[in-house]
């Protein structure tokens, strides 16, 4: 608790010291150029208070420690760093006092940490105390047990299970398994909990070379997902590509055209929701493990300062989120299990 209390303080330090040095350079490039960009600089400011963010729908990867060696993974273990429970809590209320509808928990994989207890006490805070109209997580699959569904299946809107092939063997090629565990015996056991539990089940793939070019119609038609995310493998310097990542996705990457002939031969199942490079890289928010919003406009995650420090407003400002684009990929959708009229 010191040694958080003191990282509070100084990065509290730290910020005013930033936000000073930015002003004296906007009056001093400004007197330089006989501008006055002191003034400019202000107005901007003015003009992002007037037209805050709002963070309708937040990604909060609180791990980034992971049982799979995903090859293309763009949220790698380059930490162990996990908040205390109750400092997790303060963040997800200032989220819920900023305007936060959704909370989607992420990693990494979320069911790891404390064996699934740390989300499960988040997604229980967040609908019944924060009674936030959507609740969700993104996991592998692999250590969700029938005891976390009934205990915390009741609070849980939707759970989305990543699966990248139908084919054992390109689960194995991708990385998407642990050991001879069969990824898609957790899968289709999840799917009958979800149904026993009334939970809303989504899939989400991320096509790559090795998977382009299957046929998945038959599988996602049998499963029924409420949605199924499709998106094309991303590279992001420091996670997946470049000299400080953990990962080397480059083999991975498929053009447009590919993903696009993916899309087309998909283009029957209804619940496909696609996702482009395009789409992806700028219209999530998303927070780390330290609270930070991840700004990924120049093709890496810059952070920002933590919400824990500085609120939300303050933080969302470096989020580079794009709104506009979040809506376009049907970001905003019937995301509460109680509105989906599911017949279960």
């Amino acid at each position: 608790m010191t040694l958080l209390l003191l990282r509070r303080f100084i990065s509290t330090i730290y910020c005013i010291f930033e936000i000073a040095f930015s002003k004296l350079t906007y009056w001093t490039t400004g007197a330089c150029k006989g501008t006055n960009s002191f003034v400019a600089g202000d107005k901007l400011d003015q003009n992002k208070d007037q037209n805050p963010t709002i963070p309708t729908s937040v990604n909060y990867h609180f791990t980034r420690k992971c049982n799979y060696r995903c090859g293309f993974c763009f949220h790698t273990a380059k930490t162990s760093f996990v908040l205390p429970l109750e400092e997790a809590k303060t963040g997800l209320k200032l989220l819920k006092e900023s305007g936060m509808e959704k909370i989607n928990f992420s990693g990494g994989e979320p069911f790891l940490h404390n064996k699934g207890e740390f989300v499960g006490k988040l997604v229980q805070y967040c609908k019944q105390d924060l009674q936030l109209p959507s609740v969700s997580i993104v996991s592998n699959g692999s250590m969700i047990k029938e005891e976390w569904f009934q205990k915390y299946g009741i609070y849980l809107d939707i759970l989305a299970i990543s699966c990248d092939s139908f084919d054992e063997a390109t689960n194995q090629l991708i990385g998407r398994t642990q050991g001879r565990k069969s990824h898609l015996d957790n899968l289709f056991k999840i799917c009958s909990w979800c149904k026993e539990y009334k939970v809303a089940l989504k899939i989400n793939s991320v096509i790559n070379i090795f998977n382009y070019d299957e046929d998945m119609t038959q599988q996602i038609n049998l499963i029924n997902p409420v949605r199924w995310k499709v998106f094309q493998c991303l590279l992001i310097d420091g996670e997946n590509a470049g000299e400080t990542a953990l990962r080397e996705a480059e083999r991975f990457v498929i053009s447009d055209q590919q993903f696009q002939e993916f899309l087309d031969r998909h283009s029957s199942v209804s619940c496909l929701v696609p996702e482009s490079n395009e789409k992806m890289r700028n219209s999530y928010l998303i927070l780390d493990e330290y609270m930070r919003f991840l700004d990924c406009r120049e093709g890496r995650k810059d952070p920002s300062k933590s919400i824990l420090d500085v609120g939300v407003k303050e933080a969302i400002r470096f989020s580079g989120f794009d709104e506009k684009m979040f809506l376009k990929r049907g970001g905003k959708y019937v995301w509460s299990k109680a509105d989906m009229k599911l017949e279960w």
